[in-house]
C-alpha cells in the first residue's frame, strides 16, 4: 500500500481510505466545505461584461424553446447547424450565474462543430440570478434551494426533447461550468443512456444536505459514461487534494474518466467575460472536450 496525508495532516493507507468511520468522514467534509466556502465565492466573482469570444449565429438555428419536466416548461436555449437531424446532442449546464451570453456563446461553439447544444434554465423554479449581484446571496437564495434530483429530471427532459427536434439519443453528452461542473460528474452516474461528459471545476467534494445528498466522489464508482474533469491548480474553491481523491476513486473503479489539471490556471479559466479567463489553458481545454467527446462516439 502507498501513504498518502489526509486532509487533517494525518498519514494514512490510501486503500484505507473507505474505511474511515462516516463521522471523521463527515467532520472532514464539514471542515472542507467551511473552509473552501470564501474561497469559493471569491472564486466565482462575475464581471458581467461582454465576453472576449462572439461567436456568429449564421448557419445556425438558435433561439429559445420550451421544454416540457414534470408540471412545467423549461427555459432552454438552444443552437444547431440549420436544417440538421440525427445531431449528437450535448447538454450544456450552467453556472450559478445562469444561462447568461457566455453559455448561450458556448452552445453556438458547439453547434458549429455539428451538436445540437442546449442549456436549460436549471434554476427557474427557485428565480434569476442575473437580478442578483452578490454572489454569497445567489448561493444562498437560489442555488442552495435547488435539488440535484430536479436537475437530473429537468436534464433527461432535455435529452428526451432533444431527441424530437433532430438529435440523435444514441450520442448524447454533456458539459458543464463551475456549479455545472458538478452537475455534470452527478448526471454521468445518472443517466446510463450518457455517453461523455467534460466538467470544467466542478466541485468533487462537499457536506451533503438535503438538497445535495452526494458529491462527485461520492458517486465515482458508478458512472454510466466517461467524464474529462478539467481543473485549475489555482482555484481557491477546488481544493487540489479533492481532485487527487477523486482521481484515486476513478481508479480504483476502473473508470475511463480522467482528469486533466492546469497548474497555473484559477477557477473559471474558461469564461471569458470575467478576470479569470485564461486564454491558453481555455483553447487548450476546448480541444480536449472535442476530442473527448469524438473519441467516445458524441
Amino acid at each position: 500500500m502507498s501513504e498518502t496525508t489526509t486532509r487533517d495532516g494525518t498519514a494514512t493507507e490510501r486503500a484505507d481510505f473507505d474505511s474511515l468511520l462516516p463521522a471523521a468522514r463527515l467532520d472532514r467534509r464539514g471542515f472542507v466545505a467551511t473552509l473552501g466556502a470564501a474561497g469559493f465565492a471569491l472564486a466565482v466573482q462575475p464581471v458581467m461584461a461582454s465576453t472576449v469570444i462572439s461567436t456568429p449565429a449564421d448557419g445556425l438555428d438558435h433561439g429559445e424553446a420550451s421544454v416540457p419536466s414534470g408540471d412545467a416548461q423549461l427555459p432552454v436555449y438552444f443552437a444547431r447547424p440549420a436544417g440538421g437531424r440525427e445531431l449528437p446532442v450535448i447538454l450544456v449546464v450552467q453556472e450559478i450565474f445562469g444561462v447568461h451570453e457566455h453559455i448561450r456563446d458556448v452552445c453556438r461553439r458547439l453547434a458549429r462543430e455539428g451538436y445540437f447544444a442546449i442549456a436549460p434554465e436549471l434554476f427557474f423554479r427557485q428565480g434569476d440570478p442575473s437580478q442578483i449581484q452578490n454572489v454569497a446571496e445567489i448561493i444562498s437564495a437560489i442555488v442552495s434551494k435547488v435539488p440535484d434530483a430536479q436537475v437530473m429530471a429537468d436534464l433527461d427532459a432535455c435529452a428526451a426533447w432533444a431527441a424530437g427536434q433532430g438529435g440523435d439519443a444514441q450520442r448524447l453528452g454533456i458539459t458543464g461550468f463551475c456549479w455545472g461542473g458538478r452537475i455534470t460528474w452527478l448526471y454521468a452516474a445518472h443517466n446510463p443512456q450518457l455517453k461523455v461528459g467534460v466538467a470544467w471545476y466542478g466541485r468533487l467534494d462537499g457536506a451533503p444536505s438535503e438538497n445535495s445528498p452526494h458529491h462527485p466522489i461520492d458517486v465515482a464508482g458508478g458512472l454510466h459514461a466517461p467524464v474529462l474533469g478539467l481543473y485549475g491548480g489555482q482555484d481557491q474553491g477546488i481544493p487540489l487534494d479533492d481532485v487527487e481523491m477523486m482521481r484515486e476513486a476513478l481508479q480504483k473503479a476502473g473508470s475511463a474518466s480522467e482528469i486533466v489539471v492546469y497548474p497555473d490556471a484559477p477557477h473559471a479559466f474558461h469564461a471569458d467575460y470575467r478576470p479569470s479567463y485564461r486564454a491558453t489553458e481555455a483553447a487548450d481545454g476546448w480541444q480536449r472536450l472535442l476530442a473527448w467527446k469524438k473519441q467516445h462516439g458524441v
